[in-house]
């Protein structure tokens, strides 16, 4: 895997996938990169740079642990640019990795030619996921074999009186098949203290994010499952008004990762935004 350094000497891989013009893609977590697999196949499309935030995959553990924190993933995100010697990038993000998207689109506009967020997370500018979403997306599930204990388990949690978020997972899915379980077992994050340390105190400003998003002219896609517990279509909608040139997509059927669920129809809807 090729390599580079950040601003504080910690050497970070990059996965190259794919021909054409690149873009840069952050995976959610922090965890594996290797989840994200091609995409879908957009690899066929755009030459995908695929970053292994530090602490995951190839890339070392930072000598500094505090530099897990999201805000300071921005810096690692600006060394993988000039290494690259790219003026602006294409850049994409999933899940967790959205946060570290919009936080770079945000510090760096003239440095981003177009901004994807799929599966987007809102806590970099500050939008709220309440309980009762949750409850009413999960309910499109009902007639799910699983629903009953899947259920049980999501009300567990919102109540503040479970933990089982493993039995929570279908959710998280389009469908539950054995591709889907092996699929989540494979992009269980294997360094938790990067994942805890993530949005530790400090981690995000919202106020200030959505200040300069607000006059951040980047053309964005938020690609948001139907049925996607984590990142709600409702959620994705209230961000995607906070920017001055943004596409709303539901992906039918769908869960936290649309390519998995319908490849043709999320590289469909995603290379045609990229160009």
């Amino acid at each position: 895997m090729p390599t580079f350094s950040a601003p504080d000497g910690t050497q970070l891989a990059y996965r190259v996938i794919g021909n054409g013009d690149p873009v840069v893609c952050l995976p959610g977590g922090p965890t594996d990169s290797r989840y994200l697999g091609d995409l879908g196949g957009l690899s066929t499309h755009r030459k995908l740079i695929v970053l292994d935030l530090r602490g995951t995959g190839g890339s070392a553990i930072p000598d500094d642990t505090s530099s897990y924190r999201c805000d300071r993933l921005v810096d690692d995100v600006e060394a993988l640019r000039e290494h690259l010697g790219l003026r602006a990038m294409d850049l994409l993000g999933h899940s967790a990795g959205t946060n570290i998207a919009t936080q770079y689109a945000a510090r760096y506009p003239n440095n981003v030619s177009k901004l994807a967020l799929i599966g987007p997370g809102t806590r970099a500018v500050g939008i709220a996921i309440t309980g009762e979403m949750r409850r009413e997306l999960a309910q499109l599930r009902k007639n799910e074999p699983w629903f009953p204990a899947a259920f049980a388990a999501l009300e567990a949690i919102t109540e503040g009186t479970g933990s089982d978020w493993e039995a929570i997972t279908p959710f998280f899915c389009g469908r539950w098949d054995a591709t889907a379980q092996k699929h989540h077992a494979a992009g269980r994050p294997s360094n938790k203290e990067a994942v805890t340390l993530f949005a530790a105190e400090g981690a995000f400003d919202p106020q200030t994010t959505r200040a300069a998003l607000a006059d951040c002219t980047v053309p964005v896609l938020l690609l948001a499952g139907e049925f996607d517990l984590n990142s709600p279509p409702q959620s994705a909608a209230e961000f995607a008004a906070l920017f001055l040139d943004a596409t709303l997509v539901v992906q039918p059927g769908a869960g936290h990762y649309p390519w998995l669920d319908d490849a043709d129809q999320f590289v469909a809807t995603t290379a045609a935004f990229l160009g």
